[in-house]
């Protein structure tokens, strides 16, 4: 952090807004404030800087997106139609793929033997793979059991897509019915007893 404020030519509130506004636009990962922080005088008010961006961009093509505690430029949800890639992606999904993109996403950090035991059938290995080439899951970390099995986790690129600002944020079983990316005849165990996605929250 720049501790002298006169070696700091951003005094103006005005230019600390710009100053954030181009380190967001320029950075290909959201920026959490500490980072944003460390690029402004040590007075800076960013919280308040936050706010003017986010009133600045609201209703506009591109809009300010809190994901994870940070922050990020992002196509309004609205106009995501017109990005190729999103459309790419979601035909290289398969049933499986996202059955098993939701087991990751309501039971994390999970394995793929609980994922197997969830769904009733075998995972193949493609599947992890796809959603993983796509960055929409990650390895969490290793089970303290027995053969210490690998798990998995969704990753911020998964909350970006799908306009979350986090974990918590994840619709319900019906909600994801009714966009018709999942079918009625489920796995009873699909999704957490309760919705108790606080205790997700908590694993991440």
């Amino acid at each position: 952090m720049i501790e002298d404020n006169k070696n700091n030519p951003l005094t103006d509130f005005s230019d600390q807004i710009r100053a954030v506004e181009a380190l967001l636009f320029a950075a290909s990962d959201p920026l959490d404030e500490k980072t944003l922080r460390e690029m402004l005088p040590v007075d800076t008010d960013i919280e308040q800087i936050m706010n003017n961006l986010l009133n600045l961009y609201k209703g506009r093509g591109v809009e300010l997106k809190r994901i994870n505690n940070k922050w990020m430029f992002k196509t309004a949800s609205d106009l995501s139609f017109i990005m190729q890639k999103e459309a790419k992606i979601q035909k290289k999904l398969s049933k499986a793929a996202l059955e098993t993109l939701s087991i990751i996403a309501y039971h994390q950090p999970v394995s793929r033997a609980e994922i197997e035991e969830i769904r009733g059938v075998t995972v193949s290995p493609g599947t992890i793979d796809t959603l993983m080439e796509i960055n929409w899951i990650k390895i969490k970390g290793r089970r303290k059991t027995p053969g210490n099995p690998i798990t998995y986790g969704t990753t911020e690129e998964f909350l970006v897509h799908f306009d979350l600002q986090n974990i918590k944020e994840l619709p319900g079983l019906d909600d994801l019915k009714s966009t018709g990316l999942l079918d009625s005849n489920l796995p009873p165990d699909m999704f957490p007893i309760d919705d108790d996605i606080e205790k997700i929250e908590e694993n991440n």
